[in-house]
């Protein structure tokens, strides 16, 4: 499979990169940046240890490295300002994806090729990656809430004291402020988690507001997040690649589920060789169905005020 990155000279793209070949997902993997150069450097930087780590091939330079890609991941776009508005920024990231997207339509890409959209506010971009390339929905997966529910697993693994590869938990919904934890779902090596010692509702309340925090914290202390994000993207490529049909909370356009049609929004779904072939729903408590809601209306004025008809 080959995995071509548009931004990947950035943070964000070259950390993708990293964990791709670090996890063997991809046949090629090429960075494609305006910054041609620094694309060509961070190649050939893995192409240097590829007889130690996966041996993937792996390029670096402009859009005419796209010819043949089964994925395309954008990851490129601009980080919030101080004083600018969410809405603001995703007007700025609509307008480079959409660019982006008009040059990576023009190359010979694969029959049934799928787009990864990366770039915040990550729901509103999917929309638009949807919109723009007229993909059908499943082919077209967001980020999502996949890294907020990586973060929420390792930190309920820290905070209880176990392995978190053996915590299931999830956040749905937008990855943004409405984000909506699944206490009701979450357990640790199969054990409700509310019967796992050391477990409080004072406790969890501080964990997901610990979440919700982390990406203002990565910029804080080191200007965005990286690696946690690029083995995300990894990890929506292994189940693709290897068929696993693992079930992820990417976004997605809806299409049904909750009586959600045309919103991107994270369920969890499952992912394989056809991308995003199945939402699972799942019993809800009284007040997760209200999050999800809620979180959708968010979605839904931002896709409004954004100008995107549908």
């Amino acid at each position: 499979m080959k995995v071509s990155i548009v931004g990947g000279a950035g943070r964000v793209g070259s950390s993708s990169a990293f964990a791709i070949a670090s996890m063997g997902v991809a046949d090629e993997v090429v960075l494609v940046d305006i910054a041609e150069d620094r694309a060509m450097g961070e190649a050939l930087d893995l192409l240097h240890c590829s007889s130690i780590s996966s041996g993937c091939l792996v390029l670096g330079g402009g859009y005419e490295l796209l010819d043949g890609s089964d994925v395309v991941v954008v990851a490129a776009g601009a980080r919030r300002m101080p004083e600018e508005t969410r809405l603001q920024l995703a007007e700025r990231n609509a307008m480079i994806l959409m660019d982006a997207l008009e040059r990576v339509m023009e190359k010979d890409l694969g029959d049934d090729w799928m787009l990864i959209v990366v770039t915040n506010p990550v729901d509103l971009l999917t929309y638009v990656g949807w919109r723009k390339t007229g993909l059908p929905r499943e082919r077209v997966i967001g980020t999502g809430t996949m890294l907020d529910t990586a973060r929420f697993r390792s930190l309920i693994g820290r905070w209880l004291g176990l392995d978190p590869r053996q915590v299931d938990a999830m956040i749905i919904g937008e990855h943004g402020d409405s984000m909506v934890p699944v206490w009701s779902k979450a357990s640790v090596g199969g054990v409700p988690i509310r019967d796992v010692p050391g477990f409080s509702e004072e406790g969890a309340r501080f964990i997901f507001e610990e979440v919700k925090r982390a990406g203002a914290e990565m910029i804080r202390l080191k200007g965005g997040a990286g690696s946690a994000i690029g083995f995300v993207v990894a990890c929506i490529l292994d189940a693709i690649s290897r068929d696993r049909r693992s079930v992820l909370t990417i976004s997605t356009v809806q299409d049904g589920p909750y009586g959600l049609h045309d919103l991107p929004l994270s369920l969890p779904t499952v992912v394989g060789r056809g991308g995003a072939e199945m939402v699972l729903e799942m019993g809800l408590e009284p007040d997760e169905i209200s999050g999800l809601l809620t979180s959708a209306g968010v979605i839904k004025e931002g896709i409004e005020r954004l100008g995107v008809s549908p």
